[in-house]
């Protein structure tokens, strides 16, 4: 059950405040009649509620995929630096989304944002070691033997060793191009795991997360709402 104001502003029919002047217009019905109480409460799945005659579609969860720009931290608010969360329309926001895990500041691509918690620990819990791939360019020349070295594990500067990864050369040089998949999240972790490596990362892009890849079509800074089918695809359902 959820009071009618606070549905009403969730399903972005403004803020509390201009949420009240609704009902007190009497264009609020549920189940055909007319509510002018904000304090009354709903059942949103059973119950019909309209505005102006048109039914409120109701969803209590947002999933949006955002290709994250450089410059912006994954984070729902900071005093100093513009976060993920700004980037997004009002009509978003009112979810209280949160972003689903981290992407450094300087690294772009991938980020999920929801306020769906179950599915947001099922995508970081490490037991369930959902798989990210990055695409990277290396400071240095990446060889044969660090494929190997990855895949063994490598130890970082702090002691810790790494899970297998799994490391694609795409083009060796002076800079590499290389495409990496790890099934953990530690800080910084595929910068230290070149660093172990005598290398350094110059860019750095998720393009994977878990069976979800990367909206191409989105440029740095935008996103959009998952399909039905990308949502079942992440909580693992079956196509019916």
């Amino acid at each position: 059950m959820l009071r009618i104001d606070k549905l009403l502003a969730n399903m972005g029919y403004g803020t509390r405040k201009e949420v009240k002047k609704l009902l007190k217009a009497g264009v609020v019905k549920v189940d055909g009649m007319t509510v002018k109480d904000a304090k009354t409460h709903v059942d949103p799945k059973e119950q019909v509620v309209t505005v102006w005659g048109e039914e409120v579609e109701y969803k209590p969860f947002i999933y949006l995929m955002m290709n994250k720009p450089k410059g912006v931290i994954s984070a729902t608010e900071d005093a100093v630096e513009e976060t993920v969360v700004d980037l997004l329309e009002e009509e978003d926001r009112i979810f209280d989304p949160f972003p689903v895990g981290r992407l450094d500041k300087d690294t772009e691509g991938l980020l999920l944002l929801t306020n769906d918690g179950q599915l947001a620990h099922q995508l970081l819990s490490p037991k369930k070691h959902v798989p990210k791939t990055y695409e990277a360019i290396i400071d240095g020349e990446v060889t044969e033997e660090d494929v190997v070295a990855f895949q063994r594990g490598v130890v970082l500067d702090d002691g810790y060793e790494t899970k297998p990864a799994k490391l694609v050369i795409v083009r060796s040089g002076l800079r590499s191009d290389v495409q990496i998949t790890i099934t953990e999240g530690k800080f910084h972790q595929i910068k230290r795991m070149f660093q172990a490596v005598g290398k350094r990362v110059v860019y750095l892009k998720r393009v994977q997360m878990g069976p979800l890849p990367l909206d191409e079509t989105l440029e740095p800074g935008e996103y959009r709402e998952l399909t039905d089918e990308e949502i079942a695809l992440l909580k693992g359902e079956k196509k019916k």
